[in-house]
């Protein structure tokens, strides 16, 4: 299958990717562009745009996340939004959860040629974590409607922690969808936000759209409690795959 070099990056990338972060968002453009591809994490339409309709619509969701936040991005795929998080915010631990060999693998080259050190990969669905780990955001992007999305997410949210999952234009019929499973689950009202507006406004870059959801009651949250950094399971600056038969 033939690649070709993405275009170069919009003006705005500079803001969202500061500084030699930069020229890692641009060498991880030509990735996908080549390897991403090549090896099917892609489609081959999608690399001329892959600046306004995936790094820069990923990176918008980073300004959002905590500093220093401990971070899950489930369904990683290519590495959007969980790479470009990583990326933009090198402050952030990133732990990339993704079910397939081909696409773990892409992640695990890129992680080892950008030198992320903040980044770690697993290999397995959302669940192999449950009970594991918890984590301040939970992102997702393109994974599966919220019904089903938050069985997956919540059990990996910390008691004062969030989901972020990026949406389209389907998030309040998904919010209103899903409203038997949030009270199920003990969530809080999710919020629908509206990122980036002020950031790509003269860029011809569409904002983004997430929902959060957050737990009603953080003080009743039944979940295993995180350790400190150094000790928990996957320590950032590390890049493991944890292989399962499929």
């Amino acid at each position: 299958m033939r690649s070709s070099p993405p275009p170069s990056p919009p003006a705005v990338a500079a803001d969202l990717f500061p500084g030699a972060r930069l020229a890692l968002a641009v060498r991880y453009a030509e990735l996908l562009a080549t390897e991403g591809v090549i090896r099917g994490l892609i489609g081959p339409r999608e690399a001329p745009r892959l600046w306004d309709r995936h790094l820069i619509n990923c990176a918008l969701l980073s300004p959002a996340l905590p500093e220093g936040a401990i971070v899950v991005d489930i369904g990683s795929g290519a590495g959007l939004p969980g790479l470009v998080i990583a990326i933009a915010r090198p402050d952030v631990s990133i732990t990339l959860v993704e079910p397939l060999l081909r696409r773990t693998t892409f992640l695990e080259e890129v992680v080892v040629e950008l030198g992320l050190t903040n980044v770690t990969v697993v290999r397995g669905r959302a669940d192999v974590l449950h009970g594991k780990q918890t984590f301040d955001v939970v992102t997702s992007r393109a994974v599966a409607p919220l019904e089903r999305l938050l069985g997956w997410s919540m059990p990996l949210v910390a008691p004062r922690g969030a989901l972020v999952a990026m949406k389209g234009s389907s998030a309040a019929e998904e919010v209103a969808a899903a409203g038997a499973v949030l009270s199920k689950l003990g969530c809080a009202p999710p919020a629908i936000e509206i990122l980036g507006e002020d950031v790509v406004a003269a860029e011809g870059v569409d904002p983004i759209q997430v929902v959060r959801v957050a737990w009603a009651d953080p003080s009743g949250v039944s979940l295993p409690v995180r350790g400190a950094r150094g000790s928990r399971e996957s320590r950032p600056g590390t890049s493991r795959s944890k292989r399962r038969k499929s």
